[in-house]
């Protein structure tokens, strides 16, 4: 009964810190997003020079992420987490650094190839954590990202008002992140290979459950990624409303997934990743429908409002899902990421292509469109279902807290 407990204390603080380095994360990703007209104009580059700059993180997290298993594997779950949340605070940074395109460049393909392999790392211990809990935590985790994102967005818009030199603002971050990083986690679980384990390879494809898996995390995170950097121009161009107003809306979408995520895992628990994501799927395309029909204001922004709500879940299960797929868990969750920030990238860019050609209208409707894939491949989840609940070796978890 000790043994049980003593276990039963360790997966807790464990799943407090992984929840902790979740935070950080997001804080690095707030901090660098509101100082990016100063990075701009620090390294001389035009509107269409940055956007070519702004596709390196992603370049970088993509070639990056399937190396995150490789790195677990040689050091050790806890040291690997440590050393890599520690480079993806410090290479905060670089990109306040550059002083033209090329540099500017290789600082965000550097960024982002840190923050992808510290994602997939801290997303495979967070599995861990909730395949011994038994229970879901997954989307727990990422309502802390989120929180994280808005601390650190905060702060940097603080910094920005003041108009701090963003060097100075995004030193003095990276030092508190990585201290708080690295001492988050001593708490978390040390996991370590078998003996006669075989390394996994430093690149390969992702399985292909991973692949049906990631399907609708690029439903759900292309939705998130269009109402994320369109839906503030969408009430400015399509309802003529104040900026102001317009702006609340991105934020209310924001608080909407950061608040649905923290208490995604009590639906998780009671209904099931199948159903959840099913019901989400049925609000997200409806709040689609809604910002689509809107002709006030207040339409179109609990149209946001549902379509946040309704897809705030997905990723965590999806990256929860890829966890159980298979015998390489790091090799899953690497392909998934891939595919979810592949989608993340292209969203924004295929929206205004849309509008372009047609209107930001028609845009929406790709979106509704989008989230109806929730519905249909929601069933594809349903493996990681039946893994955490019947998990022989859980640890019996009692009452949540």
């Amino acid at each position: 009964m000790g043994n049980v407990l003593d276990e039963l204390r360790e997966v807790r603080r464990s799943r407090y810190a992984v929840a902790a380095v979740f935070a950080v994360h997001g804080a690095v990703t707030g901090s660098f997003a509101t100082r990016v007209p100063w990075i701009q104009d620090h390294a001389g580059v035009s509107a269409g020079q940055l956007g070519i700059a702004l596709a390196f993180p992603a370049l970088g997290a993509s070639v990056a992420m399937p190396l995150a298993g490789s790195v677990s594997h040689r050091f050790g779950a806890r040291n690997a987490l440590r050393g890599l949340i520690a480079l993806w605070t410090m290479s905060l940074v670089l990109p306040s650094l550059a002083p033209n395109l090329l540099a500017l460049c290789l600082a965000l393909f550097t960024y982002g190839a840190t923050a992808g392999m510290a994602d997939v790392a801290m997303n495979a211990l967070g599995v861990e954590v909730e395949n011994r809990l038994g229970r879901s935590i997954m989307s727990g985790l990422h309502g802390m990202w989120s929180v994280g994102a808005l601390v650190g967005s905060a702060a940097g818009t603080l910094a920005a008002h003041l108009g701090s030199d963003a060097r100075l603002h995004h030193v003095l971050a990276a030092a508190v992140l990585t201290l708080s990083g690295v001492l988050s986690c001593q708490w978390v679980l040390d996991l370590q290979p078998a003996e006669d384990e075989e390394p996994p390879p430093r690149f390969a494809l992702p399985p292909r459950s991973a692949l049906v898996i990631g399907a609708i995390g690029f439903c759900a995170v292309f939705a998130e990624g269009a109402s994320l950097d369109w839906s503030a121009v969408y009430l400015r161009e399509q309802l003529e409303t104040s900026a102001g107003l317009a702006a609340a809306c991105t934020t209310g979408f924001t608080l909407t997934m950061a608040v649905a995520r923290i208490a995604g895992d009590r639906v998780v628990d009671r209904f099931g990743a199948v159903r959840t994501v099913r019901t989400g799927g049925v609000l997200a395309v409806l709040g689609g429908l809604l910002i689509v029909v809107a002709e006030q204001p207040a339409v179109a922004m609990t149209g946001f409002a549902l379509t946040g709500l309704g897809i705030a879940v997905v990723v965590p299960l999806c990256f929860a899902a890829a966890g159980r797929s298979g015998s390489n868990p790091s090799l899953a969750i690497a392909g998934v990421a891939t595919i979810t920030y592949t989608s993340g990238l292209i969203a924004p860019s295929a929206i205004g292509m849309l509008a372009q050609a047609t209107s930001l209208m028609v845009s929406f409707c790709l979106v509704t469109l989008l989230s109806g894939g929730l519905m249909a491949f929601a069933g594809v989840l349903r493996a990681g279902d039946r893994a955490r609940i019947s998990r022989p070796d859980a640890v019996v978890s009692g009452p949540r807290t």
